[in-house]
């Protein structure tokens, strides 16, 4: 896979945090989603942190070269033992459109390219 989507939860309040610790490892960017937690009291106790019902979803698009930079930086700015006791994962994302992926091929280029993969009998 070229490219990992980022996902990092953390209370609200903190996603500049996680931003400037992603920017530096080399994320461009990213997209804030407004959530709410639903943890319940003995999550809290076997962690040993207090969840904040408000939350936010930060979603970062990284090529796979620097994911594990860009996850262990954003853990160590916003994870479990800091006030924003966030988490952070990330998903292999196998087709990307619509965003400058350092490849010259234009956008009819590419979903020529995906018609013909979806279709290989024309």
């Amino acid at each position: 896979m070229e490219h990992q989507l980022i996902i990092c939860i953390v209370n609200t309040g903190f996603t500049d945090v996680v931003m400037d610790a992603a920017r530096e490892k080399g994320a461009r960017g990213g997209t804030v989603i407004h959530g709410r937690g639903t943890a319940n009291k003995e999550a809290e106790e076997f962690f040993h942190i207090s969840i904040q019902p408000d939350k936010e979803v930060v979603m970062i698009l990284v090529s796979s070269d620097i994911r594990d930079d860009v996850l262990h930086a954003v853990y160590q700015a916003a994870g479990l033992k800091t006030a924003g006791q966030g988490i952070a994962f990330a998903l292999p994302v196998n087709r990307v459109v619509g965003i400058n992926t350092q490849n010259t091929q234009t956008e009819n280029e590419q979903e020529q390219k995906y018609e013909e993969e979806q279709n290989p009998d024309k």
